[in-house]
């Protein structure tokens, strides 16, 4: 074992190197990365099972409902244990579940392990408190930012990555690979981080319960968590569906599909510039600017019936731009909000906003693929524009945090 991993977290303060940045980042993006790899690909997951367009959303809602479990039941305990054997231990059975999915030989199957997937991806809110721990106090925010910025590209470069994959040797290499993946940076971050000091002594059960004591006590946590949700609704809503129909109106594969993940990338570069903005002007306005954007970008694509296919598939891209960027933006700056809320209880405060946001996205997977079934794109379309205006709404009629 390297000298590193035998010292505590209090002596490697000032040891954090760039390259354990650079590994928490990759961890925490690859994590991620893993609920979102199904999107580009559910045509051709669909086809192999015979599952119509409706029941095919039950994938990604499935495994975003596990995430939001795994995030209020099991990132609580990052305070309680040491993290060094959380990541080693939740890597570990992500490898499995991911490689589950790619073998799956039956509809069931497949559901049960994408819920188990989401569960124990979580892994990747235990990475991003460990930095902040590792961190020293004059560069924490900057190490934090660095891995979100990890985190935030595995999200959306995830469907860039499964969707060309998939067109090329199929879906199922997709899992094998993305097993893999996981698996060697949880090695490998075993390796380079030191040990833990649990930050409380909190059993269990008493752990769980203080989140509903935070939840009652700061109602800026309640608006920072339900407006970033009403704008996961869109998020998810559109990138559920995007392959579909794709698929259907322009027959193009998941590869097209996957490719739009690039232009949805540019918003991972919010997240840096949020956190500068939210210093200067409070973040309390850039949620309110970040908002205002998604709706705007969402609202854009409401014009598309009545231009060329070319034109359409250009406002398609510069509304992913659009609106991956104020979610992102968004989600730096409630962040910012909630930490300063009670420095002693961040990992249960995102904890808390983080369950709100992915029920959001499980909700929105599972809403836009009966909006599409049933409305067709314009139906989704009005879906994630009237979700993203309430989030809006909610920030507009908030008092101002600083």
């Amino acid at each position: 074992m390297s000298q590193l991993s035998t010292m505590t977290t209090s002596t490697s303060n000032t040891m954090l190197s760039g390259k354990i940045v650079f590994l928490l980042a990759l961890g925490a993006g690859l994590s991620v990365a893993s609920i979102y790899y199904s999107q580009p690909m559910l045509g051709i997951i669909g086809s192999t099972f015979h599952a119509r367009v409706g029941d095919v959303g039950l994938v990604p809602t499935l495994t975003q409902i596990g995430y939001a479990l795994g995030i209020l039941l099991l990132a609580p305990l990052g305070d309680r244990f040491d993290r060094r054997r959380i990541i080693l231990i939740k890597g570990t059975l992500l490898s499995l579940t991911l490689l589950l999915c790619g073998f799956a030989s039956s509809w069931h199957v497949l559901l049960l392990s994408s819920l188990a997937i989401g569960l124990v991806a979580t892994v990747a809110q235990d990475i991003i408190p460990a930095a902040a721990t590792l961190a020293s106090d004059s560069n924490r925010g900057k190490t934090v930012g660095m891995v979100m910025t990890g985190l935030l590209a595995g999200i959306l470069l995830s469907r860039v990555f499964s969707g060309i994959v998939a067109q090329l040797w199929g879906w199922r290499s997709v899992y094998t690979i993305a097993a893999v993946g996981v698996w060697v940076v949880t090695l490998t971050l075993w390796y380079v981080l030191p040990s833990f000091k649990p930050e409380t002594t909190l059993r269990y059960p008493a752990l769980l319960r203080s989140l509903g004591k935070l939840w009652m006590e700061y109602s800026a946590l309640r608006r920072a968590a339900l407006a970033q949700g009403l704008l996961s609704i869109a998020f998810s809503a559109f990138w559920s569906t995007l392959a579909i129909m794709l698929a259907e109106r322009f027959h193009m594969g998941s590869a097209v599909a996957g490719t739009f993940g690039l232009a949805g990338a540019a918003g991972a570069l919010a997240a840096p510039l949020a956190g500068s903005l939210a210093d200067r002007r409070g973040p309390d306005f850039v949620t309110k600017i970040a908002a205002a954007l998604v709706v705007i970008s969402f609202a854009l694509m409401f014009v598309m019936p009545f231009v060329p296919v070319p034109v359409q598939l250009a406002i398609i891209a510069i509304s992913a731009i659009g609106f991956d960027l104020g979610i992102q933006a968004s989600l730096v700056a409630h962040q910012t909000i909630i930490y300063a809320l009670n420095p002693a209880a961040r990992s249960r405060l995102n904890a808390i906003m983080f369950t709100v946001v992915f029920i959001g996205m499980a909700a929105g997977a599972t809403l836009g693929s009966k909006a599409l079934e049933t409305f067709g794109w314009t139906g989704m379309v009005g879906l994630a524009t009237i979700a993203a205006l309430c989030g809006l709404l909610i920030r507009l009629m908030g008092r101002s945090t600083r």
